[in-house]
């Protein structure tokens, strides 16, 4: 059983200054004269707290860090010095002062809401302004070594959970019965809660589990299989369908440790598996086994995309790749970090170079219309001789 563990590590304050020194580089060549750094995970991952406030960090100055809510247990949690205030009219007239909120103002465009981009301008003031995000995201997707620490520990829960769900699946039980157990499995390793995932009306649950047609039903999220859930309030998960003879269970959990996420689906079957999931399967493990097999730094995304969909076509199931009919999505996977969707994206249109420190998740997936969705998805860092798994767990289906 994983140890549990009651307190986290604190960020490295080397890694938050590295950070802050990367941005700063990105922003000049963007041509930014400072950044507002607001959003939530964007300002954990440049302080190590995400208590309320915002991080300034202008090109040619030290960075200034404003805590309005909780500064007490930002103590705790940032090593960075920061200054307590009490709203941002405090942190206008104080930038004010310093001069700072001059040239260019780069902002968190893409989740910035409108009431809020008003106010901050009212309120700090400043003219011109760029989206930062790019330069955000371009920095978050190389990992350090204390950041590709907490993605295995998050890999040892999400493999836990896996060796768990064998007791757990049995004919005759619900989706919900499944998902439940398992979180809760989750829970007692003290998994965070909740997977991020960026952008507007983006959601995410930590656990789903389809078994026959619920595994085939598209919703409106961005992912193979979503699972119809328990209300068209909540359109994404796992429901009241009962799991049965033959028929794969697919269970996609989501590992959640000192805030970053891994991803993983594994296959469970009671009984013989029905005949018509067997070709799918096996095309799906051989995706995986072959980007295991020659995956390095300096491959190329859309390469990737390519080799897996040559194997799709030559077992004829394009139709069923990744989704079926307006569900299908474009990509084979998505890159792992703070927020279940970050960079690289493998798809047949993004290019981009592997590099060393990249994590991302792989899913080759296969829906069934009416029948139910099949697959396995694993995560990988990318190393300068071969991609090395983030678990050691076995991708064979489950028999119960």
């Amino acid at each position: 059983m994983l140890e549990q563990v009651g307190a986290f590590e604190q960020v490295p304050k080397q890694d938050l200054l590295n950070r802050i020194a990367g941005l700063k580089n990105l922003m000049a060549a963007a041509k930014m004269d400072f950044a507002l750094i607001w959003e939530n995970v964007d300002r954990f991952y440049f302080t190590g707290t995400m208590q309320k406030g915002i991080l300034i960090v202008p090109l040619d100055k030290e960075p200034l860090f404003f805590i309005e809510q909780s500064a007490e247990r930002a103590k705790t949690e940032t090593p960075l010095d920061f200054i307590s205030v009490k709203n941002d009219k405090e942190i206008g007239e104080m930038l004010g002062n310093k001069g700072i909120l001059k040239g260019t103002a780069g902002l968190e465009l893409d989740v910035l809401p409108v009431a809020t981009f008003e106010r901050l301008k009212r309120v700090i003031g400043f003219g011109r302004y760029a989206d930062v995000m790019p330069l955000i995201k371009e920095l978050r997707i190389i990992k350090s070594p204390f950041e590709i620490e907490q993605i295995k520990r998050s890999g040892h829960m999400m493999s836990y959970v896996f060796r768990a769900a064998k007791d757990v699946v049995r004919e005759g039980v619900t989706e919900l019965d499944i998902d439940a157990a398992l979180v809760a499995e989750g829970r007692k390793l003290g998994h965070q809660g909740f997977l991020r995932m960026r952008g507007i009306n983006q959601e995410m649950m930590t656990l789903t589990a389809q078994s026959g047609f619920t595994g085939a039903v598209a919703t409106y999220a961005d992912v193979p299989i979503a699972g119809t859930g328990v209300t068209p309030a909540v359109p994404q998960g796992s429901s009241f369908k009962r799991v049965q003879r033959g028929i794969p269970v697919t269970i996609d959990y989501g590992g959640g440790y000192n805030g970053y996420i891994t991803d993983e689906t594994r296959i469970f079957v009671v009984g013989r598996l029905k005949e018509l999931f067997k070709k799918p399967y096996e095309t799906a493990r051989a995706i995986i086994e072959d980007a295991a097999a020659w995956g390095r730094e300096g491959v190329e995304c859309t390469e990737i995309f390519s080799r897996a969909y040559g194997l799709v076509k030559k077992a004829h199931l394009q139709d069923n790749f990744m989704g079926y009919g307006e569900g299908q999505v474009s990509f084979i996977g998505h890159g792992l970090g703070l927020e279940i969707n970050e960079l690289p994206v493998i798809t047949a249109r993004h290019s981009r170079m592997l590099k060393e420190g990249m994590v991302f998740a792989f899913e080759p997936k296969f829906i069934i219309p009416g029948e139910g969705a099949i697959g396995v998805e694993v995560d990988f860092i990318v190393r300068r001789h071969g991609f090395e798994r983030v678990t050691g767990d076995s991708i064979d289906i489950v028999y119960v």
